[in-house]
This record gives C-alpha cells, sequence and structure tokens, in this order.
C-alpha cells in the first residue's frame, strides 16, 4: 500500500529525514515514535507531497511525486496538529471541503449528492453531525479536532497521515479515536501512519512501529517484535518503570 525507498528530506539546510525505508501494507496502522526534533512532522510532510524529498513514495503502486494535486489528494490525507482558524465556515461546509478532489465537475463544480453523504456519514461516525451549522470559530479544540478528522475521512484518501491526532481531545475521544482509525484501516483497506506521544495509545493502535531517532530508524518491524524496553535508550529516560509507577496509583486507588 505504501512503500518508502531510501526518503531523504529536510528544510534547505542538512537533511532531517535521512536515507528511511519501511512499508506499510494494506490495512496496516503504522506508529512512528520517537522524542522532539527526531523528525516525525518532517517525514509526515513529506509522505504527504508537502516537503520536496530525495528517494521515493509509493502508494499502491504509483509514485507519489508523479501524481496531479487531484490524484495525490485522493491517495493521501494529511491531519495535522490543531491550528488557528481565521474563516467562519459551519462545520458541514468545512467537512465538505475534504470532497474536493471527488468533485465530478472540478473543485469549483460544487457538491454532489454523493459528497453530501459522505460528509454527513464522516460527521455522524467522529460525533459532530450536532454542530453541522455551527462556525467553526466558535468550537473547542477538542470539537475542531474532530470536525479536521471528519474532513480527513471524507477525502476517501488511500492513506491517512496524522500528526498527533489525539491533541485536545478528552480521553474519550482518544480511545474512540482509535478505535475509529483502526475500524477504518481494517474495513477499507487503506493505511494509516500516526505520530503519537502517548505510548499507550501507540500501543492499542498500531501493529507496526517506526522509532526514530535523529532522523534515522532505530526500530521498524510489527508491534509483537516491539521491545518497548527500546524507548528507554530514545527517550533518554525509564519509559517501563514510569509506566509501572503510574499503574500502581492506579492500583492502589482501587
Amino acid at each position: 500500500m505504501l512503500t518508502v525507498e531510501n526518503l531523504t528530506c529536510g528544510y534547505g539546510g542538512a537533511p532531517v529525514v535521512k536515507g528511511l525505508s519501511f512499508a506499510v501494507p494494506a490495512g496496516g496502522r503504522l506508529c512512528v515514535l520517537g522524542p522532539n526534533g527526531c523528525g516525525k512532522t518532517t517525514l509526515l510532510r513529506a509522505l504527504a507531497g508537502l516537503l520536496p524529498h530525495q528517494g521515493t513514495v509509493r502508494i499502491d503502486g504509483l509514485d507519489l511525486g508523479g501524481m496531479t494535486r487531484r490524484q495525490a489528494a485522493r491517495s493521501v490525507a494529511l491531519l495535522s496538529q490543531i491550528s488557528s482558524v481565521y474563516f467562519s465556515y459551519t462545520v458541514y461546509e468545512t467537512v465538505l471541503m475534504g470532497r474536493y478532489a471527488h468533485e465530478a465537475g472540478g473543485a469549483f463544480s460544487g457538491p454532489g449528492q454523493e459528497d453530501k453523504r459522505v460528509a454527513l456519514e464522516c460527521m455522524e461516525r467522529t460525533g459532530v453531525l450536532d454542530l453541522r451549522d455551527r462556525p467553526v470559530t466558535e468550537l473547542s479544540g477538542g470539537q475542531l479536532q474532530r470536525v479536521f478528522l471528519a474532513r480527513t475521512f471524507a477525502q476517501c484518501p488511500r492513506v491517512i497521515l496524522l500528526d498527533e491526532p489525539t491533541n485536545h481531545l478528552d480521553l474519550k475521544y482518544q480511545v474512540e479515536l482509535v478505535q475509529e482509525l483502526k475500524a477504518w484501516a481494517a474495513a477499507e483497506r487503506r493505511c494509516v501512519v500516526g505520530v503519537l506521544h502517548d505510548v499507550n495509545l501507540a500501543l492499542e493502535f498500531a501493529d507496526l512501529f517506526l522509532l526514530m531517532e535523529a532522523g534515522r530508524p532505530r526500530f521498524f518491524g510489527s508491534a509483537e517484535a516491539f521491545d518497548p524496553a527500546q524507548l528507554n535508550n530514545v527517550y533518554q529516560m525509564d519509559v517501563g518503570g514510569y509506566m509501572r509507577r503510574s499503574l500502581k496509583r492506579w492500583e492502589e486507588l482501587e
């Protein structure tokens, strides 16, 4: 589904991501882990076609670099960390923006009935249907993140890229988001690549792990082969010890 070969990219100076190769099959869920500054977001931007790169990124065997913008939008969608909103579109209008690459007459033809149906369905699955007529400028951070997730689902890409998608979400919606993404990948035979800082959520979400350090892979492989103890060196702390101490506090409260 997604094949990355010898990917190198950055922002004009020394490369941030260096010679990275991996593959994610249809239905796969890859979690990218690593400390701040290791190249996780840079990697996602390159996979989305937003950053020039060396090497190749293929989706269903097609080179991302050779796609038109509409073809790329049908193949890959990026949900970034939440940012400022400057226009008072309604929730419904915002989610419909995800359908522009599928509109029969082009981006300026307006949505058809199928576009509207898909948008409403995605709003329902992300829990924002009751907000459909609200301006997005009036939403909380968590509500806005769920609207953007609905827009991402509405785009119907082959690959979804997620940059810390649980930011601004309360615990209930974090868990529901992970379950929605797992169900989407399995049912649609598409793949998800997500950057997560919450290790517990990552373990719940992923069947593949890519552990990055200084722009290079420290580990890539299945969840079964991934030893969480490898996080200790990368994060320079006893990650497992911290998790066990947290669990002990919960056990003491019972």
